[in-house]
């Protein structure tokens, strides 16, 4: 490895000197480039112009936004005679000439692909060393005579202490990561990512860059970012902006199905049903089965005249329209209120074609005025009726008799007891909804009108999602892509598949492309190591992850009696090394593990869900861990957490993977029977403290 030192004194390095009197040169243009968007002034044309131009100003000075952290390169390529920094944004000269040139541009990915075995006509790769905003130091590979292997500064970078939110990777991509964010927009990807692969970041990279690539159609269509909880949407939402990207919608799927108010938990059984497929039958067959036979003539008026419409045509029209219901081509596919209004549209059409027949010639506007009519709309009220979601969902729940017949041949008795309310609530809005119901809700409301959708959506912890949920998604995704992130092997929920076949298919993309990631960049060898000896228990067909770094002694088994003394020690060390410290424990024992922290004299903070981020010593719910990562982790007692649900060793494997540094596991008792032998494992032996 051929580098420079990171060094303070400039004149004992000139290349040192150099870049950073291009870093000064670069700050000061990028401030001048701000100040220049700043004085756009308003031309007065009209007020449509005025506010799209307020709008665009406001866009473009906060991706121009000065944040004193981040430095605006990170690094540098060199060839054929032309030398290149790459940077999160573009930053010109007041003559229009490249300073930085953005990560996402094409120029760009020879930073990230090339290599001593194919160069793609680099000679040099260098690589920078920064303290806040100050450029200390840099490192070159130097591609040209073979020199292409990790250098220090990229391991310190992969290893900086992980506290506050998650950070982007954008110096630190690597060739296989590379080729998943630079994919087409209309190619959607499923990302198999192992522990510490970087699929989070891979993703949101990958959102990053399809915005500047496609910049125009995705402004028009939007991109969103599902995540698994608020605690894991508050700690990836500086990734974007900091790339630049100030303007990608993120949400849980609680917060996208969100119409009715949860006030209530479902049972493991209830739960595990209103997730089944099968409820997406149930439902449009409650809602058309609404739907009644025309039973006699309608007169719809028109132009002052009554044009009788016969029976059997109307028995025409509504089965006709019924049929498109069950469309299989989706562009042809008819919505229930859609239907409502194209039915009434039937009517006045029939007798608009009568008067013409006659000889007259109806306006389009007496045709939709007929459309509306008394006698139109009490035709609809009777044989398509107006129906609101939540209160269909509730009449379900309520009516055995509509719950019988809408789940005839598809739910036997005992699902349909499952889903039936003890007693009618008061009122639709408050009744006893939980979040399984919200996702049902949701479902009947794409059912009734069509939902909006996104360009892009990304996915993550989607191994996680219900079928009902990945439909709540796919509503959203409209004729976008998609990108799928996950690992089968942290699979916690009840319906949780063995490959992704069956959640691809739910997102409506079933032919997606699976790339696996199992190069783990972030988990120490020695603690993913320790990790895979569930593999064969939890997800026996999954290849294990590998580690591209090793810590030794970043490993500790410890038995103990009781926690509260092991603990507090264990703590009162990783304290003195700076980062982020989470102590992962069985949900039920958050509390005490609190409550004897505390005793102790220690700030401790329990996380919850409430999107705020975790204190830098925080006690962790095993089912909030998941996404999060801590620079060290201390997992109190691991056969608690097993016992705690059943899929618990799925639950221990997404534990023992959060930490960056340090894994040490307290257990009272014997470890859970995968990790039993561990000890004796040749060559695998971890530290016991």
């Amino acid at each position: 490895m051929s580098a420079a030192a990171p060094q303070t004194d400039t004149s004992a390095d000139p290349v040192l000197a150099a870049e950073r009197a291009h870093l000064a040169h670069a700050v000061a243009c990028l401030a001048r480039m701000r100040r220049a968007t700043e004085a756009v002034t308003d031309a007065g044309v009209d007020g449509w112009a005025s506010e799209r131009l307020g709008a665009l100003r406001a866009e473009r000075l906060r991706a121009l936004a000065a944040d004193p952290g981040v430095p605006p390169f990170f690094g540098r390529t060199d060839g054929a005679g032309e030398t290149f920094h790459i940077g999160r944004r573009h930053v010109r000269d007041d003559a229009g000439d490249p300073v930085v040139i953005d990560w996402r541009a094409p120029m760009s990915r020879l930073f990230y692909q090339a290599s001593a075995a194919d160069p793609q006509g680099l000679t040099r790769r260098r690589r920078f060393g920064f303290a806040g905003a100050e450029l200390t130091g840099y490192e070159d590979e130097r591609l040209d005579i073979g020199d292409d292997g990790p250098g220090e500064f990229l391991r310190a970078e992969i290893e900086r202490p992980r506290s506050g939110p998650m950070r982007d990777i954008v110096a630190t991509i690597q060739p296989d990561q590379d080729d998943i964010v630079r994919a087409p927009l209309a190619e959607s990807i499923c990302v198999q990512g192992a522990p510490g692969t970087g699929k989070t970041a891979v993703g949101l990279h990958r959102a990053a860059y399809l915005l500047y690539t496609h910049g125009g159609q995705l402004a028009r269509t939007g991109v969103l970012v599902v995540g698994p909880n608020r605690a894991f949407l508050r700690y990836i939402e500086q990734v974007l902006p900091t790339l630049g990207e100030v303007d990608v919608a993120q949400a849980t799927v609680a917060d996208l199905t969100g119409r009715v108010p949860v006030r209530a938990v479902d049972t493991p059984e209830a739960a595990v049903l209103k997730g089944d497929v099968r409820m997406a039958e149930v439902l449009r067959r409650a809602l058309w089965g609404e739907i009644r036979k025309p039973a006699d003539d309608v007169l719809v008026p028109l132009a002052g005249r009554r044009y009788r419409v016969p029976v059997e045509r109307l028995k025409r029209y509504v089965d006709d329209l019924r049929r498109r219901s069950r469309a299989d081509d989706d562009l042809q596919l008819l919505h229930y209120a859609a239907g409502r209004e194209r039915l009434a549209m039937l009517l006045a059409g029939d007798a608009r074609r009568q008067k013409e027949a006659a000889g007259g010639s109806p306006t389009d506007a007496e045709t939709r005025k007929a459309a509306r009519s008394p006698e139109v709309r009490a035709f609809c009220d009777e044989v398509w009726p107006a129906r609101d979601a939540a209160g269909l969902v509730a009449a379900i729940y309520s009516d055995a008799a509509l719950l019988a017949r809408a789940a005839r041949g598809i739910l036997d008795a005992a699902e349909q007891a499952l889903l039936l309310w003890p007693s009618p609530p008061r009122s639709v809005r408050s009744a006893p909804w939980t979040e399984a119901d919200a996702v049902l809700v949701d479902e009947v409301a794409g059912l009734l009108e069509r939902t909006p959708g996104y360009g892009h959506v990304v996915v993550d912890e989607a191994q996680d999602l219900s079928p009902m949920q990945c439909r709540a998604v796919a509503r959203r995704l409209a004729a976008g892509s998609l990108t799928v992130l996950g690992d089968l092997a942290q699979a916690t929920s009840p319906w949780s598949a063995a490959d992704w076949a069956q959640t691809l298919a739910g997102l409506g993309r079933p032919d997606t492309v699976v790339r696996p990631l199992t190069q783990g960049y972030r988990v120490p060898a020695e603690v993913l190591d320790y990790a895979n000896l569930l593999l064969p228990a939890i997800a026996p067909g999954l290849p294990a992850a590998t580690a591209v770094r090793s810590e030794p002694g970043s490993l500790r088994l410890r038995p103990v009696t009781e926690l509260a003394g092991p603990l507090v020690d264990v703590l009162a060390e990783l304290a003195a090394s700076p980062g982020s410290i989470g102590v992962v424990c069985a949900d039920d024992a958050v509390a005490d593990v609190v409550a004897l922290l505390e005793r102790a004299g220690l700030a401790v903070t329990a996380l919850i869900d409430d999107g705020e981020p975790p204190a830098r010593l925080a006690v962790v719910p095993a089912t909030l861990a998941k996404g999060l990562e801590f620079d060290a982790v201390v997992v109190a007692d691991p056969a608690a957490i097993v016992a705690a649900e059943p899929r618990g060793l799925h639950r221990l494997y997404v534990v023992l993977t959060r930490a960056v540094s340090t894994l040490v596991v307290l257990h009272r008792g014997d470890l859970p029977a995968p990790l039993a032998g561990s000890v004796e494992r040749p060559g695998a032996r971890p530290a016991i403290g």
